[in-house]
C-alpha cells in the first residue's frame, strides 16, 4: 500500500447508488445451506484438532515434542475458533441467512461460546458501521487528538511525549492483543469518547442501547452466564488445567486475532478519519484496508474477514463467500480509493502501533501523526475542504 505522493489523498466523491449499481444483485443473496456447511466444516475441524491433541497427550509422546504438539494445537484451534466467531459476526449482519431468526439463533450460540454478548455487541457494531471513520460518532478506534494528549502545536521535543522503550511498547501491544476486546465490552476502553464513565455492553440501561434493545441485552447476559456455568462444570469434571489448555488458550488466540484484524483494518497511517463536514457513509466505508492476512490460513480459517474488509464496510449484508467477487466490482468504481496492503501483518501491526499516535484538532480530514509528529499522508492541494 503505497502513495505516489505524500499529499495525494482525494476524498471519495461517488454516490452510494453508483457504487451499489456496480455490484451484481446475485452477490447479495444469502445461501443458508452454504453458510451451515461452512460452519459444520469448522466444527468438525475443531473436534478433529481436539481429538488429535488428546491422542498425542495419551500417547508415548512427551517432553519438547509434546509441547510442540500443544503449540500447533493452540495456533490452529485458535484460528478455527476465530473462524467460528467470524460466522457469528456474519449472523449479526444478517449475512448468514435471509432469515433473521436463523441468524440470531446461530449468532447467540456461537458468540456466547466465545464470550461475546451477541445482541449487545451487535448494536454497537452496527453503529460502528453506520458511522465508520467519523471522528465524532464512530464507536471504536477513534484516534486520540493532539489536545487530548496535551501536545502543543508549537515546535516541541516529541520524545518527551513518546519516549517509551521498545520493550515497554511491546508489552503494551501484547496487552492490547489479549485483553482489548473484553476491556472494550466491559469498560468501553477504546470506545466512543462521549459515553459516560462505566459504559459497558452488559448493562441494559447503558447509553449504547435504546429501550428496544433491552431484552436482547438481557438475553446476551444470560447466555454469557450460561457459558460461565458450562466452563465451571467442565473445570469441576475435567480439571481447570485441562479446560485452560483445550479451551482457554485457544480463546486467548481468538481475542488476539480479532483485535489484530480489526486494529489493522482501522488503524494505519494511510487511512483518513473525517470530521462531520467532510464525512459521509461511502467515505467512511472506504476508510479501511484489505490485508493479505496469514496467506492461505487467513482465507481458509478466517473466512476472508481480513482479505476483503472494504466491501464489508460498504455492504455488510453481502455474505463473506461473495466478498472476493464483489471487491473486484467495487474496485472498478472507486479505483485508487481502494486500499490494499500486502505488508506482512505482524510487521504492519508493529508499524501501525508505533506510527499511529494522534491526529490534529483543526483539520476536517485527519491522518495519523507518528512519534515525531510527522504525517505520512495528507490531502492533495487541489481538494477544497469544508
Amino acid at each position: 500500500m503505497t502513495s505516489k505522493s505524500k499529499f495525494d489523498f482525494i476524498p471519495l466523491n461517488h454516490s452510494m447508488a453508483d457504487i451499489k449499481n456496480a455490484i451484481p444483485p446475485h452477490l447479495f443473496i444469502k445461501d443458508t445451506s452454504r453458510s451451515i456447511l461452512f460452519l459444520t466444516r469448522d466444527i468438525l475441524l475443531m473436534l478433529f484438532t481436539g481429538f488429535a491433541i488428546h491422542a498425542a497427550e495419551r500417547s508415548s509422546i512427551s517432553g519438547p515434542t509434546l509441547f510442540v504438539c500443544w503449540m500447533a494445537y493452540w495456533w490452529f484451534q485458535g484460528l478455527i475458533f476465530t473462524g467460528i466467531w467470524v460466522i457469528g459476526h456474519e449472523c449479526g449482519h444478517g449475512a448468514f441467512s435471509s432469515s433473521k431468526y436463523i441468524c440470531d439463533i446461530f449468532g447467540i450460540i456461537l458468540h456466547s461460546a466465545l464470550w461475546t454478548p451477541y445482541f449487545s455487541w451487535k448494536v454497537s457494531h452496527h453503529r460502528h458501521h453506520a458511522h465508520h471513520a467519523s471522528m465524532e460518532k464512530d464507536e471504536v478506534y477513534v484516534p486520540k487528538t493532539r489536545s487530548e494528549l496535551g501536545i502543543p502545536e508549537k515546535a516541541i521535543n516529541y520524545e518527551e511525549y513518546f519516549s517509551d522503550t521498545p520493550l515497554w511498547t511491546l508489552l503494551m501491544l501484547i496487552c492490547q492483543q489479549l485483553f482489548a476486546f473484553q476491556a472494550y465490552l466491559a469498560f468501553n476502553v477504546s470506545g466512543q469518547k462521549e459515553y459516560p464513565r462505566w459504559t459497558n455492553h452488559y448493562n441494559p440501561r447503558a447509553i449504547i442501547f435504546k429501550p428496544s434493545h433491552v431484552s436482547g441485552v438481557i438475553v446476551s447476559d444470560i447466555s454469557i452466564l450460561g457459558m460461565l456455568y458450562i466452563v465451571y462444570q467442565a473445570a469441576n469434571t475435567y480439571g481447570a488445567l485441562k479446560v485452560v489448555k483445550y479451551y482457554g488458550i485457544p480463546w486467548l488466540f481468538v481475542s488476539h486475532w480479532f483485535v489484530m484484524i480489526t486494529y489493522l483494518h482501522h488503524t494505519s497511517p494511510e487511512i483518513p478519519h473525517y470530521r462531520s463536514k467532510e464525512w459521509n457513509y461511502q467515505r467512511g466505508a472506504a476508510a479501511t484496508v484489505d490485508r493479505d492476512f496469514l496467506g492461505w490460513m487467513g482465507r481458509f480459517f478466517l473466512h476472508d474477514v481480513a482479505h476483503y474488509h472494504v466491501i464489508h464496510h460498504f455492504f455488510p449484508q453481502i455474505p463473506w463467500y461473495n466478498s472476493e467477487e464483489a471487491t473486484q466490482h467495487l474496485r472498478t468504481v472507486i479505483g485508487d480509493q481502494y486500499l490494499r496492503s500486502t505488508e506482512p501483518v505482524f510487521a504492519a501491526l508493529w508499524r501501525s502501533y508505533n506510527e499511529c499516535q494522534f491526529v490534529d484538532d483543526d483539520v476536517s480530514i485527519a491522518f495519523y501523526r507518528n512519534k515525531k509528529g510527522e504525517v505520512s499522508r495528507g490531502v492533495a492541494e487541489c481538494v477544497a475542504i469544508s
